[in-house]
């Protein structure tokens, strides 16, 4: 399967698992998430960029935890979930929500946001070309000492050479293609930035194993 038809398979995946399974992750916040708004708040962040919010439990958490939230993805109907979900929690004014291919350009300002957070968006069926090309943007929207924390699954993961192959070690199980990370990538990805922190956890009932990696732009 050629790269685009893969994203494309993978943009009608999401959205038809969001539509059949609303806030399919739970009403509770990610560790990565409260992990990050610890981090941004002693940055003394304000504006916070989400890559891949979902149906928005992280989005929703930060925007609660004081943060202005600019919560993307390419699920539609994921994001209708999230701005139902800030209207009843009363945070609506606090989360701008935009549909979004992290494959195109961030539709942001230059130097336009404190923090951004992406728990798994990297680790989506990109290739490590598009992988660099999403921390390029990331680079250029964030403010100097900006934060950027992130996950991904990696190469010790069970599921990692499980399923169907699709190259630079994408592997498709159960529908869902994940991109694995070797630890080698984490550090051409922090290529310019200050590495703070690589952090291995695990989650899920597999469990999944993944790193979330925490690193800011020179001031």
């Amino acid at each position: 399967m050629a790269k685009q038809e893969l994203a494309e398979a993978q943009r009608e995946h999401w959205q038809r698992t969001y539509g059949e399974h609303p806030a399919m992750y739970g009403q509770e916040p990610s560790e990565p998430a409260v992990h990050a708004a610890q981090v941004f708040r002693a940055a003394g962040a304000r504006r916070v960029l989400e890559l891949g919010a979902g149906h928005g439990r992280d989005a929703l958490y930060l925007g609660r935890a004081g943060f202005t939230v600019v919560a993307t993805d390419f699920s539609v109907v994921g994001l209708e979930q999230l701005r139902s979900a800030a209207g009843s929690q009363g945070t609506a004014e606090r989360i701008l929500t935009a549909a979004q291919d992290v494959r195109e350009p961030l539709p942001l300002r230059d130097g336009s946001v404190d923090a951004v957070f992406a728990h798994m968006l990297l680790s989506m069926a990109l290739t490590t070309a598009q992988i660099h090309t999403v921390i390029v943007q990331v680079r250029r929207v964030l403010r100097p000492g900006g934060v950027l924390v992130y996950t991904v699954r990696h190469t010790g993961d069970a599921h990692y050479r499980a399923g169907t192959s699709h190259g630079d070690d994408i592997w498709e199980h159960g529908g869902f293609a994940v991109h694995f990370f070797p630890r080698d990538l984490i550090d051409d990805l922090a290529t310019g930035w200050a590495l703070n922190e690589v952090h291995a956890f695990e989650e899920g009932g597999l469990p999944r194993r993944l790193w979330r990696i925490t690193q800011t732009l020179p001031r």
